[in-house]
This record gives structure tokens, C-alpha cells and sequence, in this order.
């Protein structure tokens, strides 16, 4: 039995993966900008948001991730095969739209650290954020889907290693760290930061995406196999959105111990604060971290455009067109010389619409006998999801309403 054991422990990590591309989702140049601002501004009051939003992610990535090995299929394709007429073709138009809102605030946070590492002008940052991410999409589509998950992890290691060594020269408060945890907001502008990192926690491109990943990485297998895949997705789920919640509570808690009462309204400010207060090197590493974030999570927006089309859109597009469609607004508006604040917030408004169309069909389909079969929805899973949908509609929603008044 001890023997059996092992070899299933050597299984599922072989079958890690997925939910580490998913995983950069939720630490983005949006990420970035609202956790160190949460930081620099209100010190630990909202770690316990970060928390709440993390366990949220993990419950939908996980239905999202298990529509995709128990139907052998997507999302977007699951949708595509129930709608018909203009309303396939509207539901595909809102889900590219939130494609390209992602890449709006991707790139720009790509474009805008390779100018704060090397002075390179925004549009031309743009466009090689955008090289990048189409050379990754060619290597997932080449099936090369093991080593386009190795690259993407390997960017989410080391992206956190400013923040790292930052809290190691700048060590938080235990006894503020702790009072953290209590839920509690102080004002307005608490409540907006407190929307803002939880109704973003799921993007909706990412929910598409990762039931496209986990059918492609486990196509072709027998369905006797879909318990043991179904474990090990729970693991890689737990795993990497673990991580992804260190990431992001670091970010935090460096800003908290370093910069409180700095400027960090921008991603700009909050690089040249870190330089005066912790000092050059700190800086730049937070910039490289800026750096493969932008680089990391475009590449995984392309996958999930890709995923999205090829679910939705009757008509065969070649991927350079693809990534054409997604790409060309972040592009325009850098060209323009848009603010990237600006941007970003823009960027995240247009998100908000699109959660209901991801969420509340990923919860009907997976609560669904006839879709799912054996492997529906437990009571109290479908119970918790509910609430889950529920607060991240609203609060996204709620989200939107403060962001245009």
C-alpha cells in the first residue's frame, strides 16, 4: 500500500500544472498596483481581504478546471454548443471583450516596467509584451503544453523575489500582521480598495481558460482515470493559488512595513518610492517582477482569447489574427499616450461586466447531471459556489458603480 501511495504521490505531481497558469491571473499589474497601494496606504487593515479572495479563487478554479476533465471540453465550447444565432455571436463579442480589457491592463503593466527598467517608450514596451506572449502562445499550440506550463511557472517563482528579500530588510509586524486577519475597513477608501481586491480576485478570462487547460493537458485519457485527475487538480489547485496568495500578500506586506504614507497612487510612484525608502536594488527587482507579471499574465490572456474564439467563434482565424484582435487596443492606447493609471482602472471596469457570463453558466453546468454525470456538483459544493457567484457579482458590480461616480 505504502508503494501504491508513491506512485500516486509521483502521479499527480506529473500532473501538476494548470492551475499554475491560472494562477498568474491573480497576480497581474492590477494585483501589483491594488495590493501595494492597500499597503503603502492603510497599512495591514485589509490582509485579511486577500485571504477571503484567495479561498473564493480557489472554489471557482476548481469547478472550472473540473468542467473541463470530466466533458472533455471548455467552457466557451460548452456554451458555444447551446447557444445559437446572434446569441453566440453576442456572448462571444462580451467574452473577447474581457479578453481584451485583460491585455489592455497586461501590456500596459508589461510596457510600463520595461520603460522604469530600461526607459524603452510605452508603445514600443507594447509591442514586445506582445512579441512575447505570441511566441507562448505558438508553443502551446505546437502541443507544447507541459513546457508553455514550466515557462509560466517559472516566471511565477521569481516574480515575487523583490518582495522576498524587501520583507526580509524591512520584517513586518507580528502583532499588526495578526490584527490584519479581523475583518474590518476604516472609510471609503477602504471599502473601495477592499471591492476592488476582492470582486478582481476572479477574472473572468481565467475561469474560461483553465477548463480549456485542463481538457487539453488531459485529453485522450480513460474515464476511469477522472477520480484520480479530478485529486489532482484539487492539489495543483491548493497548491498554486497558495502561492499566488503569498505572492500577493507579500506585496502587501512589504508596503505596509516600507512605505506607509509614500506616494503610490501609480505603479510608477510606488517603484520610485521603493528606490528612496528600501533602495535601488530592491527596486529593480520589483520592476522585474512588474516585468515577467506583465510578460506572464498576456501570455495566459492570449491562451484564454484563443480559448474563447475557438469555443465561441464559428470562423477559423490564424493566430496571428487572433492575437491581432486581442493586442491592437492595449496598443492604441499606449500609442495615444493614455494614462496608465487611467487604463488600468478602465481596464477593470470593463472586467466587471463580464463576470455574471462567466461565473453563473460555470455553476449551472457543473451542477448539471446530464452535463456532468457521476462527478456533479456535491450539495454543499454547489451551496458554497453559489455564494461565491453571488458575492463576486455583486461585488464587482458594486465595483463598477464606485469607479464611475
Amino acid at each position: 500500500m505504502l508503494a501504491a501511495r508513491r506512485i500516486t504521490s509521483r502521479r499527480i505531481i506529473h500532473l501538476l500544472g494548470p492551475a499554475f497558469v491560472a494562477a498568474v491571473a491573480y497576480v497581474d499589474p492590477g494585483n501589483f498596483a491594488a495590493n501595494f497601494s492597500a499597503g503603502a496606504q492603510h497599512g495591514y487593515l485589509l490582509l485579511w481581504v486577500l485571504v477571503v479572495a484567495n479561498g473564493m479563487a480557489m472554489v471557482v478554479q476548481y469547478l472550472s478546471a473540473r468542467l473541463g476533465i470530466v466533458t472533455g471540453k471548455s467552457l466557451p465550447e460548452l456554451l458555444g454548443e447551446r447557444l445559437i444565432g446572434k446569441w453566440r455571436f453576442m456572448y462571444w463579442l462580451q467574452a473577447e471583450s474581457v479578453a481584451i480589457a485583460t491585455d489592455i491592463a497586461e501590456v500596459v503593466g508589461g510596457a510600463l516596467a520595461l520603460y522604469l527598467l530600461f526607459g524603452i517608450p510605452l508603445p514600443l514596451g507594447g509591442v514586445l509584451t506582445g512579441i512575447v506572449s505570441m511566441l507562448l502562445l505558438l508553443l502551446y499550440t505546437r502541443r507544447e503544453q507541459v513546457l508553455f506550463e514550466r515557462i509560466i511557472i517559472g516566471m511565477l517563482l521569481l516574480l515575487p523575489l523583490g518582495f522576498f528579500v524587501g520583507l526580509a530588510q524591512h520584517p513586518p509586524a507580528i502583532n499588526d500582521m495578526v490584527s490584519g486577519l479581523v475583518p474590518q475597513l476604516a472609510g471609503r477608501d477602504t471599502v473601495l480598495l477592499a471591492v476592488a481586491m476582492l470582486g478582481a480576485t476572479v477574472m473572468p478570462h481565467v475561469v474560461y481558460l483553465h477548463s480549456a487547460l485542463s481538457r487539453d493537458r488531459f485529453l485522450g485519457r480513460h474515464k476511469r482515470a477522472i477520480p484520480e485527475l479530478l485529486r489532482a487538480t484539487r492539489v495543483d489547485i491548493v497548491v498554486a493559488l497558495a502561492f499566488a496568495g503569498v505572492v500577493n500578500i507579500s506585496m502587501l506586506l512589504f508596503a505596509a512595513s516600507s512605505l506607509q504614507g509614500a506616494p503610490s497612487e501609480t505603479l510608477e510612484q510606488i517603484y520610485h518610492s521603493i528606490q528612496q525608502i528600501a533602495g535601488g536594488g530592491i527596486a529593480t527587482l520589483f520592476a522585474l517582477g512588474l516585468l515577467l507579471s506583465g510578460f506572464a499574465s498576456t501570455a495566459v490572456g492570449s491562451q484564454a482569447g484563443a480559448a474563447i474564439m475557438s469555443g465561441l467563434y464559428d470562423k477559423n482565424l490564424s493566430l496571428f489574427v487572433r492575437r491581432l484582435i486581442t493586442i491592437l487596443p492595449a496598443l492604441g492606447l499606449l500609442l495615444i499616450g493614455a494614462d496608465p493609471t487611467v487604463t488600468l482602472l478602465i481596464s477593470q471596469a470593463a472586467l466587471s461586466f463580464g463576470i455574471p457570463f462567466a461565473l453563473i453558466p460555470l455553476l449551472l453546468l457543473t451542477r448539471s447531471r446530464q452535463v456532468m454525470g457521476s462527478h456533479v456538483n456535491a450539495p454543499w459544493l454547489s451551496r458554497a459556489a453559489m455564494v461565491i457567484v453571488a458575492l463576486c457579482v455583486v461585488l464587482n458590480a458594486a465595483l463598477l458603480v464606485m469607479m464611475t461616480t
